[in-house]
This record gives C-alpha cells, sequence and structure tokens, in this order.
C-alpha cells in the first residue's frame, strides 16, 4: 500500500501494488505544474488508486497529443497530487512529492528530454525518450 497527501491533508490517498513505471517528465506543462524543472510520477492504473477529499481539477488542453490532462490539485492548498490524462487508458499519474514516503521510488525513466532544461543532469542508464513513449 503506497499513501500520500495534499500540503494541508485536506486530500489523502492510497494506491494497491507498485506502480506501472516511474518517470520524470520534463515537458514544459510539466514543469509549470510541478514549479520545477521536472515532475517525477508515479503511473498507476486508474482502478488502482482512491482518495478522500475535494479535489479541484484544470483541464490541460495544451498537449501534444491533443487528449486533455486533468491536473487535479489540492482547492485548499494549492498542492498538485494528480494527472489523469483523458485518453481513454485509465492510468492515473501520481505525483512523487505529496508520497508520505517517496524515497523508494526513483525514477527509471525520463520523457520528453527534448524540452529538458540545459543544466538538468540525467540519472546514467535512465531509459530517456524525446516523447512520450
Amino acid at each position: 500500500m503506497i499513501e500520500g497527501g495534499c500540503n494541508c491533508g485536506a486530500v489523502r490517498y492510497r494506491a494497491e501494488g507498485a506502480p506501472i513505471v516511474v518517470a520524470q517528465c520534463h515537458c514544459t506543462n510539466c514543469r509549470r505544474q510541478s514549479g520545477s524543472a521536472f515532475s517525477v510520477n508515479l503511473l498507476f492504473k486508474g482502478s488502482a488508486v482512491t482518495h478522500e477529499g475535494a479535489l479541484s481539477v484544470y483541464e490541460d488542453k495544451d498537449t501534444f497529443s491533443g487528449n486533455a490532462v486533468l491536473r487535479k490539485f489540492c482547492g485548499r492548498c494549492g498542492s498538485p497530487v494528480f494527472s489523469e490524462p483523458t485518453d481513454g487508458k485509465g492510468m492515473l499519474i501520481v505525483k512523487a512529492g505529496t508520497l508520505d514516503d517517496p524515497a523508494p521510488f526513483a525514477p527509471t525513466v525520463s520523457v520528453w528530454t527534448s524540452t529538458a532544461l540545459p543544466w538538468v543532469t540525467l540519472p546514467e542508464g535512465q531509459h530517456r525518450f524525446e516523447k512520450t513513449p
């Protein structure tokens, strides 16, 4: 069981099982949402994740695929919690910074390296994709 929540505690979640992948995303939208050089994301089947508390949603339509991504965050403290692609695959992205214990979840993949900031050093041996695979 993987657990986490927002900064103020109004939103809490649980994820069953291991993530499908842990990835660093270097796209402009993830950088803006995270307020950092990249976002660290755990990808799960949506059915594996449950949450308590109200989430606000920003429908991000500025995507390479043309499919919106629902950026879900705590409306009280502003913590980004989930990103939900609307491509019909039923996946849910959990923001690693919201995990109660993020230490075990080192990213094994970097995506959108074509837009990575020039001063970001990618880990040795990490799988890299110029865009989303």
